[in-house]
C-alpha cells in the first residue's frame, strides 16, 4: 500500500540543517529531478514566474522527486489562490510566493495554502504529495497542513521592512530573499554584498529567527565566503543554481578549454 511522503527538506529545516536546492528553469523532463538527486540536493525549485513551464510538465517533474526523496518546491506566478492550490494537488510540497510585500499578502497566501483551521484550501482528496494512500479526509488535511512548505519571498525594500510583520504571520515557513530581484529593486543590481543588501540580509535572518522561521536566500552563487557568512546569520536554504546556469558554466568553461589547444 502507497504511504505517505515525508517532505525530506522540511525535516532538514526543523532540524536546523542545510536545504541546497537546485532551480528548474528551461529542462522540461522528470529526469531533472534524478539528476538534481545524483548531484546531492535536498530540493529543486522549479520556476513558473520567469519561463514556459506548464502545469502539468512542473506536476510530471513533482511526482519524479517525490519518488526520489528530493523536494519539489515551486515558485508560482501571482498571488492567485488558484496557482498554489492546484499545483499542491498536483504533487508539490512546497510553494514559493513571489513578490510578498506584507503580513495582508502573507495571510492571504496561507489561506490559499492550507487547509481549515489554517487556512481555505479546498479539499482535493488524495494526492501525489502523499503517495495517493487511502486515508479519511482529516488525515488527509492535517497531514498536508504538516508536509507543506509555505515560503514568502521577499524581493523589494518595502517587503524588508515588514519582515517582521510578514514571520510573525501564523503558517508561513520561510522567509526568502530573492537576491537578483531586491537589488534590482534598490538599485544596485546584482550587488550582492552592498551595505544595504547585507542590512537586508541581517534584518530578515532577525525576523525570521525571532518568530521560529526558516531563513532562505536564492541568488548568492560561486561565493563560499559570502555564503558562509549568510550561513552565520542563520541561512538555512539556499537556492545554489539552476539548470541553466550550471550548463552554461560547464559549457562555457569546456569550450575555453578545448578553443585553447593549438591546432595540429
Amino acid at each position: 500500500m502507497p504511504t505517505p511522503q515525508e517532505n525530506h527538506a522540511g525535516r532538514k529545516l526543523a532540524a536546523g540543517e542545510l536545504v541546497l536546492c537546485m532551480g528548474v528553469n528551461q529542462l522540461r523532463s522528470p529526469n531533472i529531478a534524478m539528476i538534481a538527486q545524483a548531484c546531492g540536493f535536498d530540493a529543486i525549485y522549479i520556476d513558473l514566474e520567469h519561463n514556459p513551464t506548464t502545469l502539468e510538465t512542473a506536476a510530471g517533474i513533482c511526482v519524479a522527486a517525490i519518488g526520489l526523496g528530493v523536494t519539489p518546491i515551486v515558485r508560482i506566478p501571482s498571488h492567485d489562490p488558484y496557482q498554489a492550490a492546484r499545483i499542491l494537488d498536483c504533487g508539490a510540497q512546497g510553494v514559493m510566493i513571489p513578490h510578498v510585500n506584507s503580513a495582508e499578502e502573507a495571510r492571504a497566501m496561507v489561506a490559499a495554502c492550507r487547509f481549515a483551521p489554517l487556512g481555505h484550501r479546498s479539499a482535493a482528496g488524495t494526492v501525489p504529495a502523499l503517495g495517493y494512500a487511502a486515508l479519511p479526509q482529516a488525515e488527509i488535511n492535517r497531514r498536508l497542513n504538516a508536509e507543506t512548505l509555505v515560503i514568502a519571498m521577499l524581493e523589494t525594500p518595502q517587503a524588508i521592512a515588514a519582515a517582521d510583520a510578514i514571520a510573525a504571520v501564523p503558517g508561513i515557513d520561510m522567509l526568502h530573499i530573492g537576491s537578483t530581484d531586491l537589488s534590482t529593486e534598490m538599485g544596485i543590481a546584482g550587488d550582492y554584498k552592498h551595505d544595504r543588501m547585507r542590512a537586508a540580509y541581517e534584518a530578515t535572518a532577525s525576523a525570521a529567527k525571532a518568530h521560529g522561521k526558516s531563513f532562505g536566500v536564492g541568488g548568492v552563487r560561486e561565493d563560499t565566503a559570502f555564503q558562509a557568512w549568510l550561513l552565520g546569520l542563520g541561512m538555512r536554504y539556499l537556492t545554489g543554481g539552476s539548470d541553466v546556469g550550471y550548463i552554461l558554466s560547464a559549457g562555457r568553461a569546456d569550450v575555453r578549454a578545448i578553443r585553447a589547444i593549438p591546432l595540429g
